[in-house]
């Protein structure tokens, strides 16, 4: 290949991959003065602006003034807000009182309604709840006041569901879908939720059966910019990461979609949570799903959406979305191998491929699998052993994170570039059979084990006309051959950035894989490249900037705060009391208190939940306090028959936040209510919960009664950790403020007072 046409094509795709990313959301957002019948982002902005002014967290005095800005939104559009408002555990054993916010407009026939979905709680204790979830308040606002505009009266009865006490355990969805009568009349949910602060904003499907009439429906309201594609559903459902609508499926067998967004994921969950780190065009984003799916369903019959079929289905620049029938997955397969043993057979009989040379040509590839797989899978510890402070980034995904991403991307091309290089006297056509198999053999297995994938196999439709053309073509046009690799380029690389960024940088092994299997797809056109060594120190020199650029953005200032965390733990029982953090690397603000000194025990570094299971890392003694601990109350203790009835109950002696109930071990609990409301019989016997009983995130001072029954002859001891979130600001202590370039530690109980307590059972 001549090297202008060498640099040309390099120019095209790099076009290419960029608009596979450009065009998977807005890049501009609607301004104040749109058409008031239009989402303005920026109206929609102004109610992101005052729900996110504090911290507003279940039991706060801002979480009510939340609520009530809600309220008086909806009353400003005319409507008629009502609470609900109850106890219930949630999903993962959390107690609160959720305080839910409706309102209905009504529709003009009878039948199901569509349900409009958010939550307005943040995370406990220091998110401002920008994103999470005060984007989804904001967009529905903004949405149905648009709607209103427009005087057009709905079919269907329009619900809209704003849930409390989610980031606790989906508990205000629980609330809902159980126990208030406007469940029955749900037919769809539009859920709008955030996972990060920026970035386009993926549709998941929440279905108890199959999913195609969901997605022939979603496809026929045309939003402008679907992202979605039955891989990430897949991989959804594998995950812990429930979301509200969750509950209406498992609940309520309630379909529906969610919205949302999970870029700058190092944001979530945090300080940084905030108003000015809100992608104002990933909330544009949101507005170009709700209208158009607004309009649509709160008029499509919402009773036939029950199918059991299933679709593939995946987003692509200019088409939008494409779906077709899990029934075409085998047949799909079937005809690739065939046409891939066919043109093998062909190249043969024309004399293009030999078996000697297409042997030769799996070293290659093989050996850049293997070389970019095992980069890709001990990449990250290597880095954390580099860059320790990255431990405290529970996210798993770095501020620099994209940039790690971009360097191990170049990294494992300037691979492939060079190890082919080595090669580089074996014909193009006859390289490009080793990728085709891996790739086919990868789609048979997901044919089976991972259906949602199964669109993987359109690439290799692609690369496999090219392959023929090759076959027939000495020196085949490349713009011909850079056209066919448009659908591994469009379907196949987002992935590159959804994986790391999704799930965390320990799936840069997902990233190097991914690239080389991407490579080989592309061999038509790179194959014929002269220069390779030249184009592997390219990529070499770009991976290594891309390293230099991390390592100036590794260390934490104002705008890469570092996560931090400080309790205090008092010991009632010994009067004794210690210092506690979870950070593996201290700075100088945690050094005032903790020792460098790993002074955890087993049953101190297990005391406390935590999304990732994290522990305390370090502890050090400190002077103890006499701060109140609860009032603990033997309420009743009857016997009947083999089995003993208990009743406790707990009164908060001071302003407190959350509760944490632990058992022994020897404990059998064969039934337990918490504030009469019934623990799940799988999930006492359940051993993920270690003995935790049950956490209850407390409003306004308020008791825990513990009622249980246990075998009569079966000794039951307690150990209670009632925590308040005011450490910086108790008086008893003098706690300098937090610096700037660091922030509160998400995902583990932080800033926090902490007594703990035991009471025996006899």
């Amino acid at each position: 290949m001549k090297r202008s046409s060498t640099i040309l094509s390099i120019f095209l795709i790099a076009i290419l991959i960029y608009w596979s990313y450009y065009a998977l959301m807005p890049q501009s957002y609607s301004k104040v003065d749109t058409d008031t019948r239009h989402f303005s982002t920026e109206r929609a902005l102004t109610h992101v602006k005052a729900i996110s002014q504090k911290e507003h967290y279940v039991g706060s005095k801002a979480h009510k003034e939340v609520r009530d800005y809600i309220i008086d939104q909806f009353k400003s559009l005319g409507l008629t807000p009502s609470i609900q408002e109850g106890y219930t555990t949630g999903e993962w054993g959390n107690l609160s009182k959720a305080i839910n916010i409706l309102a209905r407009i009504e529709g003009t026939e009878e039948g199901k309604a569509l349900v409009l979905l958010t939550h307005y709680d943040s995370k406990s204790h220091s998110s401002f709840g920008a994103s999470d979830a005060g984007s989804g308040v904001a967009t529905i606002i903004e949405a149905i006041r648009a709607f209103l505009s427009t005087g057009e009266k709905p079919k269907n009865d329009i619900i809209i569901l704003i849930t409390d006490a989610e980031e606790l355990g989906l508990n205000g969805a629980q609330l809902f879908v159980n126990n208030h009568p406007w469940a029955k009349d749900a037919g769809l949910v539009l859920n709008f939720e955030a996972r990060g602060s920026g970035g386009p904003s993926y549709m998941l499907i929440e279905t108890n059966g199959g999913n195609k009439e969901l997605i022939k429906m979603f496809s026929d309201a045309a939003p402008e910019y679907p992202v979605a594609n039955s891989l990430a559903y897949s991989i959804y459902k594998m995950l812990p990461n429930d979301t509200d609508l969750t509950v209406f499926r498992e609940d309520g067998n309630i379909q529906g979609f969610n919205f949302a967004f999970i870029d700058d994921h190092f944001d979530y969950h945090t300080a940084n949570d905030n108003y000015e780190n809100l992608d104002r065009n990933t909330l544009e984003h949101q507005g170009t799903y709700i209208m158009p799916l607004l309009h649509y369903f709160g008029n499509a019959n919402l009773s036939t959406l029950e199918d059991k079929d299933d679709y593939i289905y995946f987003n692509v620049p200019l088409f939008g979305l494409v779906f077709y029938p899990f029934s075409w997955i085998v047949p799909m397969l079937e005809i690739a191998i065939l046409l891939f043993v066919l043109l093998i057979g062909y190249g043969i009989k024309k004399g293009k491929l030999s078996f000697s040379e297409i042997f030769k040509g799996f070293l290659p590839f093989i050996i850049s699998l293997i070389l970019c797989g095992v980069i890709g899978y001990f990449g990250w510890g290597i880095i954390k052993t580099i860059y320790p402070q990255y431990n405290d980034i529970l996210h798993g995904f770095t501020y620099n994170g994209h940039s790690y991403i971009a360097a191990f991307v170049a990294l494992c091309i300037g691979i492939s570039f060079f190890v082919y290089y080595k090669f580089d006297k074996l014909k193009t056509v006859n390289l490009i059979v080793a990728p085709l198999f891996f790739w086919l053999i990868i789609c048979g297995g997901i044919a089976f084990y991972l259906k949602g994938a199964s669109f993987f196999i359109i690439p290799v439709f692609a690369t496999l006309v090219a392959f023929y053309i090759l076959i027939n073509q000495e020196h085949p046009r490349m713009i011909l051959l850079i056209l066919l690799s448009i659908p591994t380029l469009w379907i196949l690389s987002p992935f590159i950035q959804m994986f790391p960024v999704g799930l965390g940088l320990n799936m840069l092994v997902a990233v190097t894989l991914f690239t080389i299997l991407i490579f080989g797809l592309m061999l038509p056109v790179f194959g014929f490249y002269k220069k390779k060594r030249r184009m592997a120190y390219l990529a070499f020199l770009f991976a290594l900037g891309f390293f230099v650029k991390a390592h100036f953005q590794s260390d934490f200032n104002e705008q890469r705060p570092k996560p931090n965390s400080l309790l205090y733990i008092a010991d009632n029982d010994e009067e004794k009391a210690q210092w506690a953090t979870y950070d593996t690397h201290l700075d100088n603000w945690v050094d005032q208190y903790i020792e460098n000194e790993k002074n955890v025990s087993e049953s101190d570094a297990a005391t406390f939940s935590s999304k990732y299971s994290t522990r305390f890392s370090f502890t050090t003694a400190a002077a103890y306090k006499n701060i109140a601990p609860p009032q603990i109350e033997l309420s009743n203790d009857t016997i009947i028959g083999n089995e003993r009835l208990l009743e406790i109950c707990i009164k908060p002696q001071r302003d407190v936040n959350q509760l944490d109930v632990f058992n022994n071990d020897e404990a059998e609990i064969l039934e337990c209510q918490i504030n009469g409301i019934p623990l799940r019989k799988e999930f006492l016997d359940s051993p993920r919960r270690r003995n935790r009983l049950i956490t209850h995130y407390i409003s306004n001072n308020d008791y825990t009664e513990i009622t249980l029954k246990i075998p009569v002859d079966n000794n039951i001891e307690f150990t209670f950790f009632e925590a308040s979130y005011d450490l910086l600001e108790n008086s008893l202590f003098s706690i300098p403020k937090r610096p700037e370039n660091s922030i509160p530690m998400p995902f583990v109980l932080n800033d926090a007072i902490v007594v703990k307590k035991t009471f025996k059972i006899d």
